[in-house]
């Protein structure tokens, strides 16, 4: 589903368009049959046309009674019926098509960027994200349901109502003929300028979206700063351009309407007289002109409807352009046969002169050599920005070396099946991310099969289960998105809880005492030391209290490993490690 990296506005256009119709196979069968039952709805609709112009026919020029017409009646109430059946199957199939369109580009989508990891996506925005995954998929749904059936219904309906009209009066058949191309003519000509401005409009929706969510998260620090007030006025004066553009483009779809039904008209208007002088001078019979006079409106029906759905299309297009952007992100190659993740109680984990990069190509880490033994518990230290962080990604497969081995055990970690390999793992970010569910829903996170005892268990592990237990609901209480209604120490504690549930050979932590005060640092530091017995233990450290007692410290500087040893042997030797302790005290 990849694409190429468009590098120009009409390069991300065609990218869309090129993606677009890749994604026809996804809708089944569900948009022939669609298809299908429309051309046999407008068949019908031709049926009924005849059958009602011969009605008419007998009624006003051979004196027909309602006993000699009334079968005729009974099947255009029963055509009628059929085709108002077939249009809501038509309907329904034309929904399902785009259904199963939108089910797999999300769960394609959704898979792309777990496969991606969160460093790759750090450079692209929240909002813009949120809004493609849900705006962005949802605008597909008109191009499969409506434009699509409706391109193809603009050539086979046409079609079979010329070959009806032909036999019967060439005329007619050549006006309809010579005018149908005006109607798609003047809506490609109104229609690439709209296309521009619906494009244009949907890039602006995601960074309006991006903004808007980034003010969400950080409205607590616009009011302690007091600047709610100035970002009011720049979401006013945001929203008020996004509504300017937004009446721009809706004045040249208004145009494109009223260009499309002009020239319907005009067209019908020519068949219409047409036919009525021949009629006059007695040129015509009645019954042929009246059904044909019926069926040009239907004729030019679908060209119109065309028209009304090319702006779905327009829509499917600049959402498209933010989908391929997406996917155009490069993922981890799929291993073809994955090696099974050894035994992390067991093995080694070996780093061999790596050298891992960020996604702008500076360089994170380089020429790092290090071994973890089994069981063994180290603190990771240094200045921010000297690649502590980057060591984390590289070992939970976030990021893969450019250089260098990263081997665990016998096997090569980029070799190793990644699901497995995270199964063994337990990590606990600087700023963990907790989701509205209960507290116990959002613990059970770590080991979904959990019982109320191991969670209990795990709590008290975390010094969670005293403060869980005083809630008025203990741990049915629900928590908000992203840990609201909780203090940073109380949600820090229940990601810390969710992780030793898992009872992982390897944990990694990332500074988890940093929201704590000092007594329930001090009792979450013996609970790990207790749950780390088993386990190997990796924790970066921001305060180095919390480290001076694990069996190693490894100092970072500038991304490559410094000096590692003790406490008191860094202490001894290394005048960045003195350097930082006299700097941040308990707090580096």
């Amino acid at each position: 589903m990849n694409v190429m990296n468009p590098a120009t506005s009409a390069d991300r256009a065609d990218a869309a368009k090129s993606w677009l119709k890749a994604q026809s196979p996804h809708s089944g069968v569900w948009v022939r049959a669609s298809i299908a039952l429309a051309f046999g709805n407008g068949l019908l609709l031709i049926l009924q046309a005849w059958l009602l112009a011969r009605t008419v026919d007998a009624v006003v020029f051979k004196d027909a009674g309602l006993d000699q017409v009334s079968d005729w009646l009974w099947m255009i109430l029963l055509l009628f019926s059929a085709r108002a059946v077939l249009n809501w199957l038509a309907e329904q199939a034309a929904f399902r098509a785009a259904i199963q369109v939108k089910l797999h580009t999300r769960d394609f989508l959704l898979q792309h960027l777990f496969s991606i990891g969160p460093v790759q996506l750090g450079s692209e925005r929240t909002g813009e994200l949120t809004t493609t995954i849900s705006d962005g998929v949802e605008a597909l749904e008109a191009y499969f349901a409506r434009y699509l059936p409706a391109m193809t219904m603009m050539v086979l309906l046409p079609l079979a109502i010329l070959v009806v009209v032909f036999p019967l009066d060439w005329i007619a058949g050549l006006i309809l003929l010579v005018t149908a191309p005006l109607i798609p003519l003047f809506m490609i000509l109104i229609g690439k300028g709209a296309e521009k401005l619906n494009q244009k409009q949907w890039r602006k929706l995601a960074r309006m979206s991006a903004h808007f969510l980034d003010v969400i998260q950080g409205l607590t620090t616009l009011k302690m700063f007091n600047a709610s007030r100035r970002e009011i006025a720049n979401i006013a004066r945001i929203s008020d351009d996004y509504r300017r553009s937004t009446m721009a483009v809706l004045r040249v779809a208004f145009l494109s309407s009223l260009a499309l039904e002009f020239f319907a008209t005009v067209s019908i208007a020519i068949v219409a007289v047409s036919i009525g002088f021949r009629l006059l001078f007695g040129e015509m019979e009645f019954l042929y002109g009246f059904f044909i006079l019926l069926l040009a409106p239907e004729f030019y029906l679908p060209l119109r409807n065309m028209g009304t759905h090319y702006h779905a299309r327009m829509e499917a297009i600049g959402a498209s352009e933010r989908l391929v952007h997406i996917l155009d992100l490069e993922a981890p190659e799929k291993i073809p046969a994955p090696s099974p993740a050894p035994d992390l109680r067991a093995a080694d984990i070996k780093l061999q002169d790596v050298e891992a990069r960020y996604p702008d190509g500076s360089l994170a880490l380089h020429g790092v050599t290090l071994q973890i033994s089994p069981g063994e518990r180290i603190g990771i230290v240094g200045p921010s920005g000297s690649g502590k962080s980057t060591l984390f990604n590289l070992l939970l497969g976030f990021m893969q070396p450019s250089q260098g081995g990263l081997r665990i055990g016998d096997a090569h970690l980029a070799q190793i099946d990644p699901q497995a390999w995270r199964d063994q793992l337990a990590w606990v970010p600087q700023s963990p991310h907790l989701f509205a569910d209960s507290i116990a829903g959002n613990i059970k996170l770590g080991k979904p099969d959990a019982s109320e005892p191991e969670i209990i268990l795990a709590s008290c592990a975390a010094q969670a289960h005293g403060f869980i237990r005083e809630l008025p609901e203990g741990y049915a209480t629900p928590v908000g998105e992203g840990g609201k209604g909780l203090s940073g120490g109380q949600a820090q504690r229940i990601a810390l809880a969710r992780a030793l549930l898992r009872n992982a050979p390897l944990l990694l932590l990332d500074e988890p005492t940093s929201s704590l005060d000092r007594e329930s640092e001090n009792l979450v530091q013996t609970a790990l030391e207790e749950a780390a017995k088993d386990s190997t233990l990796l924790v970066i450290a921001h305060r180095l209290n919390t480290v001076q007692q694990l069996d190693r410290i490894l100092l970072l500087e500038d991304g490559k490993i410094s000096a590692q040893g003790t406490h008191e042997q860094l202490i001894a030797r290394s005048e960045t490690y003195r350097q930082l302790l006299a700097d941040f005290g308990d707090e580096a």
